[in-house]
């Protein structure tokens, strides 16, 4: 499934990611790929990737490695919208 991450400033992620884990305001959830429609506010707290992909160098500062081996960007608050294996997040 394809994963933007878009903050005011810029797109600091855009790629093939195998699934997304997000907080929720109703807590973390995760989407694999063929996972149902969504359209969901978030909380502050870390969005989580995985795959294959690589960072843009120059955004690459953005993110870190979490403890299950992920990729983690930390948000203040957001909106998230899965749609057709495409998952648009929207991060302050």
């Amino acid at each position: 499934m394809y994963l933007e991450i878009v903050s005011p400033e810029a797109t600091l992620f855009s790629g093939e990611v195998t699934s997304v884990t997000v907080p929720g305001i109703n807590g973390e959830f995760q989407m694999l790929k063929d996972h149902a429609p969504i359209v969901s506010l978030l909380q502050a707290g870390w969005v989580k990737f995985d795959g294959n992909f690589e960072i843009d160098e120059d955004y690459a500062g953005y993110f870190k490695k979490s403890p299950d081996g992920k990729t983690a960007l930390e948000i203040n608050s957001g909106t998230i919208e899965l749609k057709h294996n495409k998952v648009i997040v929207l991060a302050d």
